[in-house]
């Protein structure tokens, strides 16, 4: 019997996620089932067509090993696409990533060490705080509104943490999971707060190119360009096919320079084909028309999903009103109020809806009476469906519980 050298990583620091666990367990299921709950695109939504045109122009090399930074044509676009943005940037900051989940993983993994502060959003995206947690990060969650991160709650909190964080891990605009974006003033304070403490800033924007409402609300890296302690992450999941696994990260050159190594670590080099095809796509000018088609489904489907909710449940819940991206983050109130979204989980699941329980966003297990929904992946006649289906669950759920 082979005995192991070494053991294995705690359970701590090996933190898996809820929302990629999700995909498998959907795929299980023999009945019909209305997805709320991974965030993506449906497959009507997305450019096949034209991806297929693109991923068939002939380049040489695009089965070979590449650049680790990321292959020439493809940075070129990433740097015309951040100058139409009104965010110009430089080649010696953008380093391409297999998907926006490596860039978080090079941030957590160049800044931290064991032990080391982190602040993020309550809630927040699972994958990042996972991906924190991996490293060793003792992770703060720090309040959210309707305006984003309470910024101004941050000293307080790190003066009751009794040391500085290292890091703070943000969504600032269409914010994953509760959709709210993070006001100009805050974001301008929560830079100053980040120079006082030399704390490296993760910005997260998988969905700033998907605003359907409202105006825009510029980067970090808009506010201030060449930050040294600002990591931009991006990806084209959201807005061309999360199956690409294409991204790319726009930090200051010293630690694009370590990220390079880093990477070299991890996989040579984000894959090639994939990049090659994304490049003759943007290059042949694919990727605005296709956002301009996509912001009014968008928009179509997140007020379809709260004009339903607002029918069948009333004030039996509370949501939020994104200006963009993909969610809505859902508070059960009333008679529903204190309802824990995990024990409804099965439930909603037998009635063939499912979404993304509250605790998992959060450090703590908290925010039990809450959860995520994805309004990008459904049509309107799905949603009306699915809530439908939600509500006989919460309602049966809570019979069962009283």
């Amino acid at each position: 019997m082979t005995r192991l050298l070494a053991p294995p990583r705690s359970d701590r620091e090996l933190v898996g996620s809820l929302i990629d666990s999700s995909t498998a367990l959907l795929a299980a299921q023999t009945h019909d089932v209305v997805r709320f709950a991974m965030g993506a695109p449906s497959e009507d939504l997305m450019p096949i067509a034209e991806l297929d045109e693109a991923f068939a122009t002939a380049r040489r090399g695009r089965y070979d090993y590449g650049d680790s930074a990321g292959e020439p044509r493809l940075r070129e676009q990433i740097l015309r696409l951040a100058a139409e943005a009104g965010a110009p940037t430089r080649d010696e900051r953008v380093l391409v990533t297999t998907g926006g989940m490596q860039g978080l993983d090079l941030a957590f993994k160049l800044c931290l060490d064991p032990g080391d502060l982190v602040i993020v959003e309550a809630p927040t995206y699972t994958n990042g705080h996972a991906t924190a947690l991996s490293y060793g990060a003792e992770v703060l969650g720090a309040p959210t509104d309707a305006d984003g991160l309470v910024v101004d709650a941050l000293p307080g909190l790190v003066e009751r943490a009794g040391r500085l964080p290292r890091a703070i891990y943000t969504i600032p605009t269409f914010q994953n999971p509760t959709g709210v974006t993070m006001s100009r003033e805050r974001r301008v304070r929560l830079l100053e707060l980040a120079e006082r403490w030399g704390a490296l800033v993760i910005e997260d924007d998988p969905y700033g190119m998907l605003r359907f409402d409202g105006d825009p609300a510029p980067s970090l890296a808009q506010i201030a360009p060449d930050h040294p302690l600002v990591f931009q992450v991006r990806t084209f999941s959201k807005t061309i096919a999360p199956g690409l696994r294409v991204g790319w990260i726009d930090v200051d050159p010293e630690l694009r320079e370590r990220a390079v190594a880093a990477k070299q670590a991890m996989d040579t080099c984000t894959g090639v084909p994939a990049q090659h095809g994304v490049a003759a796509f943007l290059e042949a000018g694919r990727l605005r028309p296709h956002v301009d088609r996509l912001l009014p489904l968008y928009r179509e489907r997140k007020d379809a999903m709260r004009r339903e909710l607002d029918r069948v449940f009333g004030d039996r819940v509370v949501a939020t009103d994104p200006e963009g991206g993909f969610f809505l983050w859902l508070t059960f109130t009333g008679e529903l109020g204190g309802l824990d979204t995990e024990a409804l989980f099965p439930d909603a699941l037998a009635e063939g809806v499912a979404y993304i329980p509250g605790p998992a966003f959060t450090v703590d297990g908290s925010m039990r009476d809450a959860l995520r929904l994805c309004f990008a992946t459904s049509s309107p006649e799905r949603i009306a469906e699915g809530v439908e289906r939600l509500a006989r669950a919460a309602e049966r759920t809570a019979g069962g519980v009283r």
